[in-house]
């Protein structure tokens, strides 16, 4: 590439999309310069390890299938890092009655589960009668999963599903926006069982094997501080306060670090922030808010709770991936992930290592306590469920005050915002986890795609 060809990128956040997005930048020979208002990269990807607990502070696992990532990790020479999910840890529980029950995985699996009854079985079944549909507006997700489905397995597989993924409401987010796939597929399909068993056969034609949980031997943060010692010494400045960015001939950024303000010009800007940060970024010498509309983009309070046990404390075996709480059953957790059966070398040696997610758009207010008060309210479930005796010997609390972004039905109110403006500022360029899908390879391959807007 020509010198005369090469720009100078500010990219805003540190977070895994602005990191592939600098990653990919640095090798194209662009001159880049990442702004990150806290003093580590990584945003919500955060590994502890102390005592010989694996603690992850924001997501616990990846899920291959997304090519971008699968690319990406070829690049980083992370391929030997990665280990998958214990196949023994399978599992996948949800609790009726007060009873932990497994998920089925199979059509067989489904037709002899105690987890729905045979009025909820042949309601399930009844999908394959759908014909294709294509809807003209968005639709709650809990309205378009009981079209198909009934109400039953609302209740008792999309609630507990939702609250896992999302930490949110099944009557509040979007069909189209927050399960795309589904939507397409019913486009297409009509059922949304013959939509997955066609997927299925073509993965199959295709020779792709079904999506894999994967983790790394030290833990998610292996990604992020990999991605950071690819980069250029000096490129991310740390406790970096934005105050504006103003277009131009070249975009001014400035933005103030240890109570100094800087300003520095730059040939495009790749914004990577999150919702909040984005209704807050002011542009131009105004100091106009183009996006303030994204302050209404809901985000639970969530709490995550890393608790350590010796394992003559639990009774249950813990041989799945986890268990997922439904609303209906009043309790007061949303989901519990078995974390030292699902990878290695995640708790010491006799000790079993639970994380346990509490709040949620179902209880926020539960999200919020001090770390003893929320131990004594989740202990007793933890007790009925899985035959838990005694306190932990370790606990972790991490409390996000905004968690997951919501992509409620509206949310293309949000799309449009991102997107006009882009419109009216070439060389501004959006995404990230407000835009492109929560998930972490969601956002890397919206890094990607970032990188490439820009060079083109």
């Amino acid at each position: 590439m020509a010198s005369s060809d090469l720009k100078s990128i500010a990219i805003l956040g540190a977070g895994i999309t602005g990191l592939v997005a600098a990653y990919r930048l640095t090798q194209r020979g662009h001159r880049i310069r990442i702004l990150e208002q806290a003093n580590r990269a990584g945003g919500a990807i955060r590994t502890e390890r102390t005592d010989g607990w694996l603690i992850e502070a924001g997501p616990n696992s990846l899920l291959s299938g997304e090519p971008a990532l699968k690319t990406f990790l070829g690049e980083l020479d992370l391929s030997q890092q990665v280990i998958e999910a214990n196949p023994a840890a399978k599992n996948r529980y949800i609790v009726r009655n007060g009873k932990l029950i497994p998920a089925p995985l199979s059509p067989p699996a489904f037709l002899t589960s105690p987890l729905f009854s045979p009025l909820g079985k042949v309601r399930f079944l009844s999908d394959l009668l759908n014909r294709p549909r294509v809807r003209t507006i968005d639709v709650p997700l809990s309205e378009f999963v009981r079209g198909h489905f009934g109400s039953e397995f609302v209740d008792y597989a999309l609630n507990p599903f939702v609250s896992g993924v999302y930490a949110g409401n099944r009557s509040r987010l979007s069909a189209r926006n927050a399960f795309p796939k589904l939507w397409q597929i019913e486009q297409q399909h009509g059922s949304l069982i013959r939509g997955q068993i066609a997927e299925a056969k073509s993965r199959k034609a295709r020779a792709e094997s079904r999506p894999a949980i994967f983790s790394f031997l030290d833990g998610l943060q292996t990604l992020t501080d990999t991605i950071v010692r690819r980069l250029p010494a000096g490129c991310i400045a740390f406790n970096a306060s934005l105050e504006a960015i103003t277009p131009g001939e070249k975009w001014n950024v400035i933005w103030n670090q240890s109570d100094a303000t800087q300003t520095e010009a730059f040939d495009s800007i790749i914004v990577a922030l999150p919702a909040p940060a984005l209704a807050r970024l002011r542009i131009g010498s105004l100091g106009d808010r183009p996006l303030a509309v994204l302050d209404g983009m809901e985000h639970p309070r969530v709490s995550s709770l890393f608790v350590g046990f010796r394992r003559e404390q639990i009774k249950h075996p813990l041989d799945g991936f986890g268990v997922l709480i439904p609303a209906v059953e009043n309790r007061s957790i949303l989901g519990v992930l078995f974390s030292s059966s699902l990878f290695p070398n995640r708790a010491p040696d006799g000790h079993a290592a639970l994380t346990v997610m509490i709040g949620g758009s179902r209880q926020p207010e539960l999200a919020a306590l001090p770390t003893e008060q929320l131990l004594s309210q989740i202990l007793p479930d933890l007790a009925e469920l899985l035959g838990i005796s005694g306190d932990p010997v370790f606990v972790r609390h991490t409390f996000w005050p905004r968690a997951i972004p919501q992509y409620n039905v509206g949310h293309e109110q949000y799309l449009s915002a991102m997107a006009g403006l882009e419109t009216n500022h070439p060389g501004l360029f959006i995404g990230g986890q407000a835009r492109d899908g929560i998930s972490v390879p969601a956002c890397v391959a919206a890094g990607e795609r970032l990188a490439s807007r820009v060079i083109r």
